[in-house]
C-alpha cells in the first residue's frame, strides 16, 4: 500500500503540481498552521502553532498514525519541516528524505556523500530551509546545496568554507526576500573548538547560490586591514595575538530573521582556545564572541550587539535560538527578543537597538552573581575564571540551556525552555600566553577531562518561564542529562521526545504531564506539527546520539548504546491506531571483552589516552559510550591489530560512519588498543571514588570561599 501512495505522489510532483511557495508572506504569517515550513515555523523563531484540533480536551485519544524506519549510519537529532502534505528532513551527514505527511512514503531521497575526514567533527545535520520550491541545507564538510523539492534533482551547490579548514555546518540555513525581493539565504559553521578558525556568517542567492555577503563575527590580523568599521572596533576589545588561534566565535545554530527591521540576528559562539588568559592575555571583551549581533539582512552591515559573556572563558555559547515577539512591558507594547544562552540567564532585549531589558537566572550558576541592568554586564564571582587553579563551576560547557530549541506561546505569555543543569570543571593547569602553543592535543586551552561522568553528575528539566516578570511558573524534571527541543500549540499542549524513549504532551498552564508514548528509543530532536487534508498530525525524529555520545555514562544511562537501536520518524494523529515497530531493550549493563594474554603497557596507555581525545566526541569520554557507536570496551575489534587498523586507519566502516585516520601510526593505534584495554579492565577502588568526591568538596569550597571574598 506504501508503495502505492509513493508511485501516486511521485507522479504528481513529476507533473509539476502545485508546491506550496514558501516566501516572506508564508514565514510571516502566524495564523496559518498547515504547514511548518522553517527551523522555528515562522520568522518569529517562536516554535507555536495556531492548530488546535489536538488539544488537552482530547489528547487522550492521540495515537500513533504511521511510522517510517530510516536507514541512518548517524544522528536523526534533526528538524523536520512540513510544506504542502510532504515532510522535508536532513539527517545524518545531511542526507535529505521527502517524505508523504500522510502516509510515512519515502518520494525521494539525496545524499550528498559527506568528505571523511569531515565525519570527525560533528553530528550531522539539525535541520534544513525551505524556500519556493527549493530544499536547502547543509553539509558537516561545508557545502550548501539547494534541491528541487518536487523530485530531489540538485540546483545549486556551494563550498560555503576554504580547503583543509576545520569548518563544518550542522546548523540550518535561514531564508528571506530582501528590499529588492530577492531570495536569500545564511549559513554560518561550527569549528571554534578544533581550532584556528575564525568565525563568519556568508549570505547566497536562494536561486542561484551566488555569494552576496560575508561578515566575520571577530577581528583578523590587524595588519591585513580590517573589512569593516565592526571588525576594527572589535579588535580594540582584544590583545596579544588573538589571530595566530583562529579566536572562533562561530555561528553554528542560531540565526533569526526579523522581517520589521530587515535585519538577521546572529547567536556567536565561543573563543578558540576557550581559555580566555591564552588567546587574550591582557584582557578585553573579545567582541563578538558569545554575543547577540543584529546585520542589516541586504547588506551585512552592523547594527548593534549585545555580549551576553564578555571575554568569555567557559564555552559559554550564544549559539542558543533567538525569539522575536512584542511583549506588554511597563504598560506599552515592546518588540523584544528573548534568549536564553548557556551562560544559565533568560535574556530580553530590545531589538530596535539591542538594549538590555532584563535577564534573570533560569538554574544553577556559580560564575556570575546577577546581570547589572544598568551596565547590561555580569558581575562575576572571583575564582571562577580559574586563573588561579581549578574552578567548579554552574553551567558548565553544556550550558544551562543549550541548542534544543524552546518555544514560546503568545496564549500564554510563557517561553518553554528545555533546562539542564550540569557543572563543569576549568583547569588552565599553570598555561601562560607567553609559552603556550596551540596544537591539535591541546586547542582549548584546558587540562583534559578523561574520566567517565557519572550517571547523577547533571539533571534536565522542562521549564515554563514568565519573560516579562522573568520568574519560573513551573519545572518539570525530565529523564537525563540531555531532553529534545519543544514546540507549543494553541492547543495548549507543549510537545518534547525525552532521553528515556517517551514522546510526552504537557499542558501548557498548569505543567501536567498529560500524554506520553513510547518511541522505542530515546531523541534529542524538536518535533514539528502540521495539517494535510483537515487532520492535524504531530511529528518527531527518535533515535539516540549527537552530543550525548561523549557524555559516558551520564548519557547512557538509559540504554542506548550501540547501532542495533532504530533512527525512526514517528507521526501522531487522533484516533492513530498503528503499532510501533519492534525494537530492541535497553541495555542494563555493558558489559567488556578482554583477552587475558594482553598485557597492558601503561605507557603505551598513557600515551593512548591522549590519542584517544580524536576519539571521544562519538565513543564516549573515557571509552564509555554514551550513544549510537559501538562502546569500544565491548568490542572484539581492539583485541586484533590487523582488524583495528583496518577500521581506524583504513576506512573499512565507513559506509556506517566511522571516518578514516590515515595518519595514525603503527605506535599509535598499538597506544591506543593499550588505552582502551586498560579502561575495559578499570574497576574505581573505594578509594578511587572518595579521591574523586574530595575533589569536587575541595572545588567547591574554594569558590564558595572566594564568593565570600575570603
Amino acid at each position: 500500500m506504501k508503495h502505492l501512495i509513493r508511485c501516486a505522489a511521485l507522479m504528481l510532483l513529476a507533473a509539476g503540481s502545485a508546491v506550496a511557495s514558501v516566501d516572506n508572506a508564508a514565514l510571516s504569517d502566524a495564523a496559518d498552521g498547515r504547514d511548518w515550513p522553517a527551523w522555528g515555523r515562522s520568522f518569529s523563531e517562536q516554535r507555536y502553532s495556531p492548530l488546535d484540533q489536538i488539544n488537552t480536551g482530547n489528547i487522550g485519544k492521540l495515537g500513533l498514525s504511521w511510522s517510517l524506519e530510516l536507514d541512518e549510519v548517524w544522528n536523526v537529532s534533526s528538524q523536520p519541516l512540513a510544506v504542502d502534505g510532504v515532510i522535508y528532513t536532513a539527517v545524518g551527514y545531511s542526507r535529505v528524505y521527502a517524505i508523504d505527511a500522510k502516509s510515512g512514503a519515502v518520494l525521494w531521497q539525496y545524499d550528498p556523500q559527506v568528505d571523511p575526514r569531515k565525519m570527525r567533527m560533528a553530528w550531522g545535520s539539525r535541520g534544513l530551509a525551505f524556500w519556493n520550491d527549493k530544499v536547502i541545507t547543509g553539509v558537516q564538510d561545508g557545502r550548501l546545496f539547494a534541491l528541487d523539492a518536487r523530485t530531489g534533482e540538485k540546483v545549486w551547490e556551494v563550498q560555503t568554507t576554504e580547503p583543509g579548514d576545520n569548518r563544518y555546518i550542522t546548523g540550518a540555513p535561514r531564508v528571506w526576500s530582501g528590499r529588492d525581493g530577492r531570495g536569500r539565504v545564511i549559513i554560518g559553521h561550527g569549528g571554534a573548538d578544533f581550532g584556528h578558525v575564525r568565525g563568519y556568517v556568508t549570505t547566497y542567492d536562494a536561486d542561484t547560490g551566488e555569494q552576496l555577503w560575508r561578515w566575520y563575527t571577530v577581528p583578523g590580523n590587524p595588519a591585513d586591514g580590517f573589512e569593516n568599521e565592526a571588525m576594527a572596533r572589535a579588535a580594540e576589545t582584544w590583545s596579544g595575538e588573538w589571530w595566530t588561534f583562529g579566536a572562533g566565535g562561530t555561528v553554528w545554530n542560531a540565526m533569526t530573521y526579523d522581517p520589521e527591521y530587515n535585519r538577521v540576528y546572529l547567536g556567536t559562539g565561543n573563543g578558540s582556545p576557550w581559555n580566555a588568559q591564552l588567546r587574550n592575555p591582557d584582557g578585553g571583551d573579545s567582541l563578538y564572541l558569545c554575543s547577540v549581533v543584529a546585520l542589516d539582512a541586504d547588506t551585512g552591515e552592523y547594527a548593534w550587539h549585545y555580549q551576553t559573556t564578555p571575554n568569555e572563558t567557559w564555552d559559554y555559547n550564544s549559539s542558543m535560538d533567538m525569539v522575536t515577539a512584542t511583549l506588554e512591558l511597563d504598560g506599552a507594547p515592546r518588540k523584544v527578543l528573548m534568549h536564553a544562552p548557556k551562560n544559565g540567564f533568560f535574556y530580553v532585549l530590545d531589538r530596535e537597538d539591542g538594549a538590555l531589558i532584563s535577564a534573570e537566572k533560569i538554574g544553577k550558576v556559580t560564575w556570575a552573581e546577577r546581570i547589572d541592568l544598568a551596565t547590561g554586564r555580569p558581575v562575576e564571582i572571583p575564582g571562577a575564571r580559574y586563573t588561579d587553579g581549578p574552578a567548579l563551576v554552574w553551567p558548565g560547557s553544556g550550558g544551562t540551556h543549550n541548542w534544543h530549541p524552546m518555544a514560546f506561546s503568545p496564549d500564554t505569555g510563557l517561553a518553554y525552555i528545555p533546562a539542564r543543569e550540569l557543572p563543569g570543571v576549568y583547569d588552565g593547569e599553570g598555561r601562560k600566553a607567553t609559552t603556550w602553543k596551540m596544537t591539535p592535543d591541546d586547542v582549548m586551552g584546558l587540562k583534559g577531562f578523561f574520566d567517565d561522568i557519572p550517571k547523577n553528575a547533571g539533571s534536565t528539566s522542562l521549564l515554563a518561564w514568565n519573560p516579562v516578570t522573568q520568574q519560573e511558573v513551573w519545572r518539570n524534571p525530565t529523564p537525563g542529562a540531555t531532553a529534545g527541543g519543544v514546540i507549543v500549540t494553541r492547543g495548549g499542549l507543549v510537545f518534547q521526545g525525552l532521553a528515556d524513549g517517551r514522546f510526552v504532551a504537557t499542558d501548557a498552564k498548569t505543567g501536567a504531564e498529560v500524554w506520553s508514548h513510547p518511541m522505542g528509543v530515546g531523541t534529542q530532536a524538536p518535533p514539528l506539527t502540521y495539517e494535510v487534508d483537515g487532520v492535524q498530525y504531530v511529528a518527531v525524529l527518535a533515535g539516540w546520539g549527537g552530543a550525548p555520545s561523549l557524555l559516558g555514562s551520564l548519557a547512557a544511562q538509559h540504554g542506548w548504546v550501540g547501532r542495533q537501536f532504530p533512527r525512526r520518524l514517528l507521526a501522531f494523529a487522533l484516533d492513530g491506531k498503528a503499532r510501533l515497530p519492534d525494537s530492541p531493550p535497553p541495555v542494563e549493563q555493558v558489559e567488556p571483552v578482554d583477552d587475558p594474554a594482553f598485557v597492558v603497557d601503561a605507557a603505551k596507555a598513557e600515551r593512548g589516552k591522549l590519542i584517544y581525545q580524536d576519539c571521544v566526541i562519538c565513543h564516549g569520554t573515557a571509552v564509555v559510550a554514551g550513544g549510537y557507536a559501538p562502546d569500544l570496551r565491548a568490542s572484539t575489534v581492539p583485541l586484533s591489530a590487523e582488524a583495528f587498523a583496518a577500521i581506524v586507519r583504513d576506512g573499512a566502516l565507513m559506509s556506517r560512519g566511522m571516518p578514516p585516520f590515515a595518519e595514525f601510526s603503527d605506535a599509535e593505534l598499538e597506544a591506543l588498543q593499550h588505552y582502551i584495554r586498560q579502561r575495559a579492565r578499570h574497576e574505581p577502588s573505594v578509594w578511587d571514588q572518595l579521591g574523586q568526591a574530595w575533589d569536587f568538596i575541595k572545588l567547591m569550597v574554594r569558590m564558595e570561599l572566594a564568593k565570600r571574598g575570603w
